[in-house]
C-alpha cells in the first residue's frame, strides 16, 4: 500500500470530472487511449473530434521526460498519429538504463501556444502538509525547478486562498494571466486534497486565449484511499512502472491481497532469474534481497515479494504455489535456488503458514526435482518449532536438498548458503529444546552476560532473583522526559484482541509486575463485562467497555491507549482518543493502510496536544522489565530467549515491526539486552520519527548504545546525520539504512513498506549509509555484519567502563496456556467428542474430507452433500440422483397427513418455525413414515435367510407381525401410486442391480392377491431400493451397509424428505395470515358418561353411549381406510400394515 501512478489518460479524466471551475481550464475529456488491441479505424466513430482537430501523440507509460526522448508528436493529423503508433507499437526503446516495449499510446488535441505561455506546475505531499511548486517557464526546458521556482507550504488540513498563490506563486506571471491561474492552482489543489493525490505534476501548463490547458501530467493517488473515493477515481489498473512487464501472476497475488486481511506482495524482476525468494516480512522482505545483491547475485534474483500479517494456510498455499509455478517454468543447468526466509515473527503462527508452504512444494514436487532446485529456510516465531519439523519432513519427503534453520542462525546467513559463499552448518539444532523454555528445562543462564552498571548497582540480588521492586529501582522507572513507558504504566486495549492481551499479561509476569499492563478492553460493538484473562497462575477479570469515556473515568491512572482499530475506523477513533489527552499520553496505532493525508492530521492534533503517536503501520514497542505494546516481542518463548524480562544497556528503533524481534535477539546475542525498542511503522508519516525517540534515548543515563534500522525512501535519517554532526547525539549510533537492492534494479519496485521507495538519489539506503558512516556512525558493510558491528561497540563500551558486566538475573516461571502448549505439543487432552463428518477448523469447510470448494465445483448437489455427510464418502453419480429422488417423492403428501397437520396447527397457534417444524417430524413413527428402517430390515432378513416370498408372508402371518412397506389407504393395482413408479424406472435404468427390490415385488404379488390395496407402498419401495443401493454399488461392505441399517439412515431420508413440506406448510400458513385453529365440533365424537342417580352408599355406576360418527347409521362398523403414510391395519392379516 502507497503511492501509485497513475496514466496519464486516468489523471486527466479525473481532472475533467472534478475540477471545480467555471469557464477558467479546457476540458481534458478529449483523451484517447490506444493499445495493441485497438481497432484505429473504428475510433473516428467513437471519437468524432480526432478528424476535426489536430493532434498530438505519445505513449502513456510512466515515462519521464518524452520530449526529450522524442516520444511526442504534435500538430499531426489523425492518419498521420496512426502511422507514428504503427511504427512504434511493440517496439522495444531505452530509457536511461531501462529497456521496454511502447504499448500504450493516447492521442490527444493539440493546442497552438506560444513558448512564452508555457507553465510549471507541481503539488507533492510532505509531513507538514503538502507543497505547491509553481514557475513562469514550462517544457522540456524547464531545468531544476527545485532551485529556482515558487513554493508554498500549505499545512496540514488547509487550502490556499487565490490570494496566496498570487501573492507567492505567480510573481512572475503577466498580471492578465494571474487571475486565471490563481483560480485554475487553488481548484487543482482541492481537487489534490479531496481525491488523495500525493503527486501531482503538470508541464506544460498553457495559458491561451483565456483558457488554462493541461499539456503534459503526471500524478500519483494513495491507493490506501481507495475505499474512500475509489469510485471517483475510476482507474482500472495501475500500471507497473515502464520496463518492467506486467505478469498474470501478479496481478492474481494483487487480488489476493485486497481480499486478505495480511499482507501479499510480488514483483517479478527477471523470470529466468535462478535465486528465487519468499519471504515473511515487510522489513525482512527487503533485508534478503540487499543480501543478495550484497553477494553477487543481483542480476540472478528473480523476483521481489512478501508475506505478513498472519496469512492462513490456504493464503500461503496460493502465495507459493504462485512463486513455484513461475520458478519451474524454465529449467536452469545450474540449477536454482528458493530462499523461505524471514525473522522472528511477533504474532504469525509460522506452523500455519509453513503448511501451506508445505502443500505447494508437495504439489511440485515432480517439477522441483527436474529443476534441480536447493531449498533454504529460516525463520523464527509463535510456533516455529512445529514450522521446522513440518518443512524438514517434507524435505525428506521431496527429495530435494533443503536446509532448514530457525533464530540460532543469523537471519541471512541461508543466503551466504544459497549463493555458495558459506557452507551449511553440519546440523541444526533449532527444532529440539525450545519448547523447554516455557519450563526452564533447557533455558540455561549465561551469568557472565555483561548488563549495565546502573543495573548491577541498583538490583538486589536475593537467591536466584533479583528485587525489581526496590525503591531505588523504581526511582528510576519514574516517567520523565525520556521515558514514554515505566514498570506502572498502564494502558487500554482497542479492540477485542484477547491474544495480545494475555500476552501483554505472561510478559508482566516475566517481568515481575505488581500490577497487570491492561486496566481494561474498549469494544464499541459489545456491551460492558468482564473478561476472564490469566496474570501468572491467577485468573482475573480484565473490564470490557463499551464507551471509551467510561472507561477514562473509571480508570484515570491509565496513560497508554493501543489501538486495533480496522483500517477504516482508526482515524475517528484516534481522534475520540486524542480528546482525552489530559490523561492518554501515549497512542499506539496497529493498523496499517490509513491515508495518508489522514495519518498526517492525526500527527497535527497529537503534536498540538503533546501527546506521542506509535505508529500507523507499526507492532509498537517494547521496554523489557516494563511495558510492551500488543504483540511486540512475540511469544513467551522469544521473550525469555531476547531477554525482554528485564532491562539492558541498548535501545533502537526501527520503522519495521517484523524486524524489531529480529532486533531484539541479535542485541540479546552480542550484548546485554535492549533496554527500550520501537518500530514507528512503514508508513511514509509516522506518528513519531527516529529523532523523536533518539532524543530521548540519548538523554536516558541508563542506555549506552542506540541502534537505527532505517531504509530506503523519506529523509528522515539525515536528521541523525545533522544531530551526530552537531553534537546533539553524543551516545554510540550503530546504523543501517535497509533497501540497498534498489540501486541494483533497473525499474522502480516498491517495496512492502509505504514510505520504502526512493523518489531521488538522497532518499536512497546507499546514501543514507555513506552519510551515517561519514559523521561517526558505526555502519556496517551490510545488514550481514549488524550484529558484529554491535558486538563490537558494546565490547569497547565494556572495555571503557561505561557499561559494567553484572551477575545475569533468571525470570520467574510464566505459565503456558493449555492450548497453545496443546499447539506446541507439550500437553495432551482426551476429547470429549468426535466428528467423523466434518472440519471447519482450517481456512475452507471440510465435508468428509472434501473442500466445500470442491463439492461446489464438482456440482455433487444436495444428494453428494448428504452422501458425504451421512456416508463418509463419495457414491457414484446415480446414486446422488437417486437420493434427490428420493427426497423429492418424500417431501410433502398434503396437508391432511398428520405430520402436516401439526405442523399447520402449530404455526396457527402463533408458534416460531422450529417449534412449527418440530411438531411434525414428532408424529413420524413406525405408523407415519417411520417403516423404511424396519422394511428394510425386514426383506432383507428374509431375502438374506432364503426364504421364498410365501415362506416370507406365511412367517410373518403366524408371527402376527406387519409386513413394514406394504399397503396402501388410496392406491392400489388398479390406482398404481407413480412415486412408486417413478423410483422403481430410476432404479431399473441405473442401479447395477436390484435383487431385494425384485423380491419385494414378489411379495406384493402375494399381498395383492388377497386385497388390491396391499401393493409395495413408497416407504417399502424406497427401503428396498435403497438397501440395493449401499449392497451393489461396492460403495459399501455388506457389515456396513448393515450398520447403516440398523442406525436409522433410512427413516432419515423420509425425515429429510419431509422437513421440505412441513417447512413449505408453515410458510404457507404464516403467507395466508391464517388463525389460531380451533377443531370443529361436528368432527368430534363426544363420549361422555350418562347421568345416574347416586349417593355417597351407592356404588358409582357409568355406562357409555356408543359414539355416532358423521355420516354413519346406528350399528354402522366405524373402522376406516388409512390415510396415506399413516394408520392402522385394515384386516387383521400379517400382510396388512400400510404405511
Amino acid at each position: 500500500m502507497a503511492p501509485r501512478a497513475l496514466r496519464e489518460a486516468d489523471g486527466k479524466s479525473m481532472l475533467s470530472r472534478h475540477l471545480s471551475l467555471t469557464s477558467v481550464a479546457a476540458s481534458c475529456a478529449e483523451v484517447c487511449t490506444v493499445t495493441r488491441d485497438t481497432k484505429m479505424e473504428e475510433l473516428p466513430d467513437k471519437y468524432p473530434w480526432l478528424l476535426q482537430k489536430r493532434l498530438v501523440v505519445k505513449p502513456d507509460q510512466l515515462i519521464k521526460r518524452r520530449g526529450k526522448l522524442g516520444l511526442i508528436k504534435v500538430d499531426v493529423g489523425f492518419e498521420d498519429a496512426v502511422s507514428w503508433i504503427s511504427e512504434r507499437m511493440d517496439k522495444e526503446i531505452k530509457v536511461e538504463q531501462c529497456r521496454g516495449e511502447l504499448n500504450n499510446f493516447i492521442i490527444e488535441p493539440f493546442v497552438p501556444h506560444n513558448q512564452n505561455e508555457e507553465y510549471y506546475v507541481c503539488i507533492y505531499s510532505t509531513k507538514e502538509g503538502d507543497t505547491i511548486y509553481f514557475y513562469e517557464e514550462g517544457g522540456v526546458d524547464v531545468g531544476d525547478v527545485d532551485a529556482k521556482a515558487h513554493k508554498l507550504n500549505v499545512n496540514i488540513g488547509l487550502y490556499p486562498s487565490q490570494e496566496q498563490i498570487s501573492s507567492t506563486l505567480l510573481l512572475g506571471v503577466p498580471e492578465h494571466n494571474q487571475p486565471l491561474l490563481a483560480e485554475f492552482v487553488c481548484s487543482l489543489f482541492k481537487l489534490y486534497s479531496d481525491l488523495y493525490f500525493t503527486y501531482l505534476e503538470i508541464n506544460p501548463l498553457v495559458v491561451t486565449n483565456n483558457k488554462v490547458y493541461v499539456l503534459d501530467m503526471a500524478a500519483k493517488v494513495d491507493d490506501t484511499a481507495d475505499y474512500l473515493c475509489g469510485d471517483k477515481w475510476k482507474v482500472t489498473e495501475f500500471p507497473t512502472p515502464f520496463g518492467r512487464k506486467s505478469w498474470p501472476e501478479e496481478d492474481y497475488i494483487r487480488d489476493l491481497d485486497e481480499k486478505s486481511g495480511a499482507s501479499l506482495k510480488l514483483t517479478i524482476l527477471n523470470p529466468d532469474g535462478r535465486i528465487w525468494l519468499m519471504v515473511a516480512g515487510g522489513g525482512a522482505s527487503v533485508i534478503f534481497s540487499d543480501t543478495v545483491c550484497d553477494l553477487g547475485g543481483a542480476s540472478e534474483i528473480a523476483n521481489y515479494g512478501e508475506y505478513s500479517g498472519a496469512p492462513s494456510e490456504s493464503q500461503t498455499y496460493e502465495y507459493a504455489k504462485t512463486i513455484l509455478g513461475l520458478m519451474t517454468k524454465k529449467p536452469d543447468e545450474q540449477g536454482k535456488c528458493l530462499i523461505i526466509g524471514g525473522g522472528i515473527a511477533n504474532f504469525t503462527n509460522v506452523a500455519a503458514t509453513f503448511k501451506g508452504i508445505v502443500r505447494a512444494l508437495t504439489d511440485f514436487k515432480q517439477q522441483l526435482i527436474n529443476n534441480n532446485v536447493s531449498i533454504y529456510v529460516r525463520r523464527g516465531g509463535p510456533n516455529y518449532q512445529e514450522g521446522l519439523r513440518v518443512m524438514k519432513n517434507c524435505g525428506d519427503m521431496l527429495g530435494v536438498p533443503m536446509f532448514v534453520y530457525g533464530p540460532e542462525v543469523h537471519m541471512t546467513s541461508i543466503v551466504g548458503m544459497a549463493l555458495g559463499k558459506m557452507p551449511p552448518p553440519a546440523s541444526s539444532e533449532s527444532t529440539s529444546g525450545i519448547k523447554d523454555n516455557f519450563l526452564f528445562g533447557k533455558h540455561d543462564i549465561d551469568r557472565r552476560t555483561p548488563v549495565p552498571e546502573s543495573e548491577s548497582k541498583r538490583a538486589r540480588i536475593n537467591g536466584a532473583a533479583a528485587d525489581w521492586n526496590s525503591s531505588t529501582g523504581k526511582e528510576n522507572y519514574n516517567r520523565s522526559e525520556y521515558n514514554l513507558f515505566d514498570k506502572d504504566t498502564t494502558c487500554f486495549v482497542f479492540g477485542l484482541q484477547i491474544r495480545a492481551v494475555q500476552g501483554m499479561l505472561d510478559f508482566d509476569c516475566s517481568c515481575r509486575r505488581e500490577i497487570p499492563s491492561v486496566a481494561g478492553i474498549i469494544s464499541p460493538f459489545s456491551s460492558n463485562h468482564n473478561i476472564r484473562l490469566y496474570f501468572g497462575h491467577k485468573e482475573i477479570n480484565v473490564p470490557v467497555y463499551k464507551n471509551m469515556a467510561e472507561a477514562v473515568k473509571k480508570h484515570p491512572d491509565v496513560t497508554v491507549m493501543i489501538s486495533f482499530a480496522s483500517l477504516r475506523s482508526a482515524y475517528a477513533t484516534t481522534v475520540e482518543m486524542l480528546s482525552h489527552s489530559d490523561q492518554i499520553k501515549v497512542i499506539a496505532i496497529i493498523a496499517e493502510g490509513i491515508p495518508e493525508n489522514l495519518t498526517k492530521k492525526l500527527n497535527k492534533m497529537a503534536a498540538e496536544k503533546a501527546v506521542s503517536i506509535v505508529g500507523p503501520a507499526t507492532v509498537g514497542g517494547v521496554k523489557p522489565g516494563c511495558f510492551k505494546i500488543g504483540n511486540t516481542g512475540g511469544m513467551l518463548d522469544n521473550i525469555l530467549n531476547s531477554k525482554l524480562y528485564r532491562p539492558g544497556s541498548v535501545a533502537y528503533v526501527s520503522r519495521s515491526g517484523g524486524m524489531s524481534n529480529e532486533l531484539n535477539n541479535i542485541i540479546a546475542l552480542n550484548t546485554n539486552g535492549v533496554y527500550e525498542g520501537v518500530a514507528i511503522g512503514g508508513d511514509r508519516y509516522p506518528g513519531t520519527t527516529f529523532m523523536d525517540h533518539i532524543t530521548r534515548y540519548n538523554k536516558n543515563p541508563e542506555i549506552k548504545l542506540i541502534v537505527v534500522l532505517g531504509e530506503v525512501g523519506g529523509v528522515e535519517e539525515y536528521e541523525i546525520v545533522d544531530a551526530i554532526k552537531s553534537g546533539v547525539i553524543k551516545k554510540a549510533v550503530v546504523g543501517w539504512c535497509i533497501g540497498t537492492c534498489s540501486d541494483h534494479f533497473s525499474t522502480e519496485v516498491q517495496f512492502g513498506h509505504a514510505g520504502s521507495n526512493a523518489n531521488s538519489k538522497m532518499e536512497t539506503a546507499s546514501a543514507k549509509n555513506l552519510a551515517l558512516r561519514q559523521v561517526g556512525a558505526h555502519v556496517p558493510d551490510s545488514f550481514e555484519y549488524l550484529g558484529k558491528t554491535i558486538r563490537k561497540v558494546y565490547e569497547e563500551l565494556v572495555e571503557s567502563g561505561e557499561i559494567e558486566p553484572a551477575p545475569e538475573v533468571p525470570p520467574p516461571q510464566v505459565p503456558i496456556d493449555f492450548k497453545w502448549a496443546q499447539e506446541l505439543g507439550l500437553v495432551r487432552k482426551q476429547t470429549s467428542f468426535i466428528s467423523g463428518i466434518c472440519d471447519e477448523r482450517g481456512d475452507e469447510l471440510l465435508y468428509a474430507g472434501v473442500p466445500m470448494s470442491g463439492v461446489i465445483k464438482e456440482n455433487l448437489g444436495v444428494g453428494g452433500v448428504i452422501s458425504l455427510l451421512w456416508f463418509q464418502r463419495r457414491m457414484p453419480d446415480f446414486a446422488y440422483k437417486f437420493i434427490e429422488l428420493c427426497l423429492i417423492v418424500t417431501a410433502d403428501h398434503g396437508p391432511a397427513v398428520s405430520g402436516a397437520h401439526n405442523t399447520i396447527v402449530t404455526a396457527r397457534a402463533g408458534k416460531d418455525l422450529v417449534s412449527s417444524l418440530t411438531s411434525g417430524l414428532l408424529t413420524i413413527g413406525d405408523r407415519f413414515g417411520g417403516a423404511l428402517d424396519e422394511s428394510a430390515r425386514q426383506f432383507s432378513t428374509a431375502y438374506n435367510k432364503g426364504q421364498t416370498p410365501l415362506e416370507f408372508v406365511t412367517e410373518m402371518r403366524n408371527s402376527h407381525k406387519y409386513i413394514q412397506g406394504i399397503g396402501h389407504r388410496v392406491k392400489s393395482l388398479n390406482n398404481p401410486d407413480l412415486r412408486v413408479k417413478a423410483l422403481a424406472d430410476f432404479a431399473k435404468a441405473n442401479f447395477p442391480a436390484t435383487p431385494l427390490f425384485d423380491y419385494a415385488r414378489q411379495v406384493e404379488k402375494l399381498t395383492t392377491s388377497k386385497k388390491p390395496n396391499l401393493i409395495l407402498n413408497v416407504d417399502g419401495c424406497i427401503a428396498t431400493l435403497f438397501v440395493d443401493l449401499l449392497y451393489q454399488t461396492g460403495s459399501f461392505s455388506h457389515e456396513e451397509a448393515r450398520d447403516l441399517i440398523d442406525i436409522g439412515c433410512l427413516n432419515a431420508l423420509f425425515v429429510a424428505g419431509r422437513s421440505i413440506g412441513f417447512i413449505g406448510h408453515y410458510l404457507d400458513q404464516k403467507r395466508l395470515k391464517q388463525g389460531l385453529y380451533r377443531h370443529p365440533w361436528d368432527d368430534i365424537a363426544y363420549m361422555l358418561p350418562k347421568r345416574t342417580e347416586w349417593s355417597r352408599s351407592q356404588r358409582m355406576s357409568i355406562d357409555f353411549e356408543e359414539p355416532i360418527f358423521p355420516g354413519q347409521q346406528k350399528g354402522q362398523d366405524n373402522l376406516t381406510d388409512h390415510g396415506d403414510d399413516e394408520g392402522s391395519p385394515e384386516t387383521k392379516g400379517p400382510e396388512t400394515n400400510q404405511n
